[in-house]
Order: structure tokens, then sequence, then C-alpha cells
């Protein structure tokens, strides 16, 4: 059974947690006791806002700023991260842009932007984060994976791509990693009732408009952040290279 405090004294990085389900993530694991590095890019004020509410709770959390498809970026992300909070125990791979573009008119600027941002940003960070989660003893790598990686969904070509390359490297890390003590896991969200901003997203995504998941209604980010709280714990610990679907039934793996 997990405790209230399960990740007491551990330290996590969530990259992409201003807002929707990387904040829940965030607070969720930070409600745990851990120690936790908030990642932003561009959104300062949304990532301050979500470290203040930590620190009110009695948590300890820091604001890292930086673009995870930037290698040197990126290093310096896990280094401020680690120097600010002692160490890194647990990271979650959160950072995306969910684009739709029919594929005709995908430019090839766009397809790698998405895949930059997802899968070069998980790769990247988790090769930056890779010596002090070796060093934990009981490291733990939580990607988030979504639902159209296993189902498809037209104008979303390279959204799908990416999410379904994390899987891949969920299963190839996991295997790697295992005698270093370190876990790889991958969450795939369903219809999940999040804020997207239509400057950025483009909006609800067409194929949410269709669907309603079988349990009759759409999943919260907290329904999300809960699955990577267990997942980057101590009961977890026997559990790796898996991807686990947190969707309401609306797809059975």
């Amino acid at each position: 059974m997990t405790s209230d405090r399960d990740l007491e004294g551990r330290v996590a990085l969530v990259s992409g947690s201003s807002r929707n389900i990387g904040r829940a993530i965030a607070l969720e694991l930070a409600q745990a006791g851990a120690a936790v590095a908030v990642h932003v890019r561009d959104s300062v004020e949304a990532g301050a806002a979500v470290v203040a509410e930590i620190e009110a709770a009695g948590g300890k959390s820091v604001l890292v700023r930086g673009d995870v498809a930037d290698p040197q970026a990126v290093d310096a992300i896990v280094a401020a991260a680690s120097d600010a909070l002692g160490g890194l125990d647990i990271l979650v791979n959160n950072a995306a842009i969910r684009r739709e573009t029919a594929f005709a008119d995908l430019a090839y600027a766009e397809w790698r932007e998405v895949m930059a941002i997802i899968l070069d940003g998980a790769y990247l960070l988790t090769r930056a984060a890779l010596p002090m989660l070796a060093r934990s003893g009981a490291g733990a790598v939580v990607n988030i994976g979504g639902l159209s990686a296993h189902t498809g969904a037209a104008g979303r070509a390279h959204v799908v791509a990416a999410k379904a390359g994390l899987v891949g490297l969920t299963r190839a890390l996991a295997i790697e990693f295992a005698d270093r003590a370190i876990t790889v896991n991958c969450v795939a969200p369903g219809m999940i009732a999040t804020a997207r901003l239509a400057a950025t997203t483009g909006g609800e995504p067409a194929h949410h408009k269709d669907h309603q998941p079988p349990v009759g209604r759409r999943g919260q980010p907290e329904d999300v952040a809960r699955l990577v709280r267990y997942l980057a714990g101590p009961s977890a610990r026997y559990l790796t290279g898996q991807t686990i679907h947190a969707n309401g039934g609306l797809f059975l793996a």
C-alpha cells in the first residue's frame, strides 16, 4: 500500500510542468514528499505559481527554464535542478506540443519541432540525468505517452509518431538501465480534461469530439498524476518497461 509520504527525501524533475498534466504531476510528487524541479520553456509565470503552490504546502521546489530540444539547455536544466535540490531520483518526461495538421500539409519544420520536443527531449533529458539516476539506487523514469500513439489519429502523424517513439524508448531503456536499479515506464493518458491553448495546440483535438470513455467522463490531470507517483515510488520497483493506459476504458491494451 502506498503511504502518504512515500517519496520523502527524493528529488524529481518534471518537464513541461507549468500547467495541465505536468502541473498535476509536480504537485502530486511534492505531496508525496519529493522535492520537485518545475520545468518550463516560456511559461515562467505559470511555472513560478506551481513552485509557490508547492512551497505554500510545506514542500521544496525550484523553477528551471530551458528548451528540452536544445542539448546545452538540457544539460543546464538538469544541473540546475540537481544543484538546487541535491541530486535527482525521478525524471518525468512530459514536455510536448500536440498540433493538428493534415499530413499533406505537414511541413518538415513542424514535423521536426514536434519530434524534437517530445522524443528528442526525452532522450536528452534522460541522457543528462542518467548519472544521477544511477547514483540514486532507486531511480525512476516515467515517460508521458498518449492514447493516439496506439489508436492513430488523423492530422496528428507527427504527434502519434513521437509518442509511439516514447513507447519504444521506454522498452529499450528499461532493459539497458535495469542493472543500474532504474525503472523506466510510460503512462499513456486518454481523454484528459485539460486547458488546451488554441494558439499553441489548435484547441480541442478533432478525434476527441466523437469519443467518450466507457466510464462516462473524461479523466482529470490528477488521474494521471497519481499513476506517475506510483511508478516513481517504492511500491513499483518490480515494474519496468511497461506502458500503462489511463483512459477510462476507451482503449484496452
